[in-house]
């Protein structure tokens, strides 16, 4: 017998909304063999939309009101592709009790309302997937949950910000500040006129508080996720970075250690014959380190619209084949069976061991750099490098550039404490922490 098609209520038809509008009705015929049964869009809900970019859009009711689609009782699966924080959580909740399942591309919502999310679809036995929230269109969610289940995760590490990758990139290979090339993010499309999300490292910390949650079997803990973004980065920390073996990537970080989880995001140097490190543009990779498998890589395009779709659409897929199985038995949302989440420590950023890139302007004249090594000396701290560049012409100050090896982040403060304090130095030390990603 062949079973009636799905119905989908498609909340929001901008870039995602419009590309998985596209890619469902292009590949009808190739989902409807995958997923057993035809996936149509049947309603969506939009304030604005250009019908030219939508072939077939006028097939359906597209109304102005969302909530109109989420209570529509013809609905059986509610995409949400608005963004934001309201009314997102809002209709998202609303579906759940109305018993359709969901699927979003929404990072901020997961991050921060995941764990109430997923308690109200728990309980009405409906599923909410989100592969789609994480580096666009990377299947990162689906292997950590399904693909590597058999492991215990060590680490995990991800470019997960293509806009704070692509004005990276463009330092490296160009040679330009910062500023400037934010500008030209923003001409482009990759940046918003208001990058905070992206450069100040708040996106990316969403997308690591997510992957986090699936590593370790841990609740979604946003809030306790040290951020710190890419704007004081200079393109001499780009070039000394270059001339010490190593890139500069916005990196977000998470790894088990027998005191519990580090979840960090912040500008990180690794060493450039790393794939990670090769990853450019406005191009996603997250490194996935299990004690079976060994360190994997997945990599691809992080946004856009139809590599979001492709992500969006696998999971309305995903959803059609699991509408007649047990609630019981479906893959759990956060990959561990929900009252098997471990209640592990965050670590605060001060507990954190990393190595690190130091940069400082000292006077020149002997008898600092003594100063300075018999410092990190007294504070434990090991130098791996140290690199000292010739004064400019008519300047008394030489930039001093320091590698060292790994020590926990605490003593690694009060290091610099004391060397802003020395009279021969101008200004406050640059630091940018130094992960080498060993399979080890």
């Amino acid at each position: 017998m062949s079973l009636k098609p799905v119905n989908v209520g498609l909340l929001g038809l901008g870039t995602v909304g419009g590309g998985t509008f596209n890619v469902l009705s292009r590949n009808a015929e190739e989902i409807t063999r995958r997923a057993g049964r035809g996936i149509r869009i049947s309603h969506a809900a939009a304030r604005d939309y250009d019908p030219a970019r939508l072939p077939g859009i006028e097939n359906i009711q597209v109304s102005d009101d969302a909530f109109q689609v989420v209570d529509n009782p013809e609905v059986d699966i509610v995409v949400e592709l608005i963004g934001g924080y309201s009314p997102a959580k809002e209709l998202v909740l609303k579906a759940i009790e109305n018993g359709k399942h969901v699927v979003t591309a929404n990072k901020a919502l997961i991050a921060l309302h995941g764990n109430e999310i997923f308690a109200a679809a728990q309980k009405k036995g409906v599923m909410v997937a989100f592969e789609a929230a994480v580096a666009g269109g990377i299947p990162i969610i689906k292997a950590i949950r399904e693909g590597l289940a058999a492991n215990q995760i060590e680490w995990l590490c991800g470019i997960i910000n293509g806009t704070g990758n692509f004005i990276l990139t463009e330092m490296r290979d160009k040679g330009r500040d910062f500023d400037d090339v934010l500008k030209e993010a923003q001409a482009l499309g990759y940046a918003e006129a208001d990058p905070t999300f992206d450069v100040e490292g708040i996106d990316a910390a969403h997308k690591l508080t997510i992957l986090a949650s699936l590593a370790f079997g841990i609740p979604l803990q946003f809030k306790k996720t040290y951020t710190e973004g890419i704007t004081n980065i200079t393109r001499e920390d780009v070039a000394y970075a270059e001339e010490l073996g190593y890139r500069i990537k916005h990196l977000g970080f998470s790894r088990r250690t027998p005191a519990g989880v580090e979840l960090r995001v912040h500008p990180t140097l690794i060493p450039e014959r790393r794939l990670i490190a090769n990853v450019d543009g406005v191009m996603n990779a997250v490194l996935v380190k299990g004690d079976a498998v060994g360190p994997t890589l997945y990599y691809g395009a992080g946004a856009g619209a139809e590599p979001t779709a492709s992500a969006v659409v696998a999971d309305i897929i995903d959803v059609v084949r699991t509408l007649t199985a047990d609630p019981e038995n479906r893959v759990p949302h956060l990959a561990f069976q929900p009252g098997a989440l471990a209640d592990l420590p965050i670590l605060p950023m001060e507990e954190v061991e990393t190595a690190y890139y130091l940069r400082m302007l000292a006077v020149d004249r002997p008898g600092v750099l003594a100063d300075v090594t018999r410092i990190l000396g007294d504070s434990g701290i090991s130098i791996e490098a140290i690199i000292q560049k010739e004064p400019a012409e008519d300047a008394t100050d030489v930039p001093v550039i320091m590698l060292t090896r790994r020590v926990r982040e605490q003593q690694m403060n009060q290091a610099i404490a004391r060397i802003e304090a020395l009279d021969a130095l101008h200004g406050p030390v640059t630091r940018i922490r130094v992960e080498h990603l060993d399979a080890q």
